[in-house]
C-alpha cells in the first residue's frame, strides 16, 4: 500500500490539549500558574498587595436579612416545624456573622481610598482575595466600592465556586494547584488580614505565619487578626505558648484588632513605617520628612 507523500501537519505541543493536560506536561502547568499572574500583574503595574483571607460562607448583612425574612414569612403559612426551627437559628446565626462581611467590605475600601492617595506609578497596596464568595467578596467589593482595583486569586474546585463579580476583570485569575496559589498570596504582600474562617483561611494563615516565623517572609510582613471573639475560641494561643510549643517571640508576630477603626489605623502606621518612604506620604511637612529615617525605599517591582 502506498503512503502519500506528505503526512498532515501535526499539532504544536503546546496546541495539543491531549498533551497539555498530560503527566509529562505538568512542569509546564506549574509554570503557566506562575507566569499568568505575573504577566498581569505586571501589566497593571501593582507593586505590593494586602491580602484579606476569611471564610467563604459568611453572608451580605443584605443577604442574611432576606433569607431570615424569608423564613419569618414561611412560618405565618405554614406550621413551625422542628426543620423550620434549625433554619431560623441557622439564619439568625449567618445575621450576627454578617457583620464581618461588612467590616471586611469597609476596611477594604478604606485601605484602598488611602493606597490611591500614593499614586498609580506604581501602585501601592492593592487588595488581594481568593476571589470567592463571603470575605472573599467583601474584600473585592470594598476596593470596588472605593474605585480601585483588585485581585482575585480563585482555585479550581469539584464543586464550582465561581469569581465573584468585584473583582477587577484583568486580575482574575484561577489557579489548579494550591501551592502556587499561595505563592502569589504571600509573593507581593506587605500585610495578611484573617478575618473569621474554616479550614482554607486556617491553612492559609499557618502557612504564612510558618513562612514569617522561619525567615521566609519579611520580618516586617504584619499578620492582623481580626476578630477576637472569634478567634480566641477556635484556636488558644496562650495554651500553645505554655506548653511550649509557641515561644512568646512568635506570640508577638500576630497582631489583633476587633473593629475597622483600630485595623485600619494599626495597618496604616505598619506600612507607613516599614514600607513608605517619608516623600510618599501624603500631606507630611518637609520638616517632618527630614527628621523620619529613610530606612525604606519604594519597593521595587517583582522580577
Amino acid at each position: 500500500m502506498s503512503r502519500p507523500r506528505y503526512l498532515p501537519m501535526a499539532k504544536l505541543a503546546y496546541h495539543d490539549e491531549a498533551f497539555m493536560e498530560s503527566l509529562p506536561a505538568r512542569p509546564l502547568r506549574i509554570m503557566a500558574e506562575y507566569l499568568d499572574p505575573l504577566s498581569r500583574i505586571r501589566r497593571e503595574n501593582i507593586t505590593d498587595t494586602i491580602v484579606m483571607f476569611g471564610s467563604a460562607r459568611i453572608k451580605s448583612r443584605e443577604e442574611a436579612l432576606s433569607a431570615l425574612g424569608h423564613l419569618k414569612r414561611a412560618s405565618r403559612r405554614t406550621q413551625q416545624t422542628a426543620d423550620w426551627h434549625r433554619k431560623m437559628a441557622s439564619a439568625k446565626r449567618e445575621l450576627a456573622m454578617s457583620r464581618y462581611y461588612e467590616d471586611a467590605r469597609e476596611l477594604s475600601r478604606r485601605i484602598t481610598e488611602w493606597a490611591m492617595t500614593l499614586g498609580s506609578d506604581p501602585r501601592r497596596f492593592v487588595i488581594c482575595s481568593g476571589g470567592g464568595p463571603g470575605i472573599m467578596e467583601a474584600a473585592n467589593r470594598g476596593a470596588h466600592e472605593a474605585g480601585g482595583t483588585s485581585i482575585g486569586l480563585s482555585i479550581q474546585l469539584p464543586h464550582e465556586q465561581r469569581p465573584n463579580r468585584y473583582i477587577t476583570p484583568e486580575l482574575n485569575v484561577c489557579f489548579h494547584y494550591f501551592f502556587m496559589r499561595k505563592l502569589w498570596f504571600a509573593q507581593l504582600a506587605k500585610a495578611l488580614i484573617v478575618f473569621p474562617g474554616g479550614f482554607g483561611t486556617m491553612d492559609e494563615l499557618w502557612e504564612m505565619l510558618t513562612l514569617l516565623q522561619t525567615g521566609k517572609l519579611s520580618s516586617h510582613h504584619l499578620i492582623l487578626i481580626y476578630g477576637r471573639q472569634y478567634w480566641d475560641k477556635v484556636i488558644n494561643w496562650k495554651t500553645m505558648v505554655q506548653a511550649g510549643t509557641m515561644n512568646e517571640r512568635e506570640m508577638k508576630l500576630l497582631k489583633f484588632a476587633d473593629t475597622v477603626d483600630e485595623a485600619f489605623d494599626r495597618l496604616r502606621a505598619d506600612l507607613k513605617h516599614h514600607h513608605l518612604p517619608a516623600t510618599d506620604w501624603p500631606g507630611i511637612t518637609r520638616k517632618a520628612r527630614e527628621a523620619r529615617p529613610r530606612r525604606a525605599g519604594r519597593a521595587k517591582t517583582i522580577v
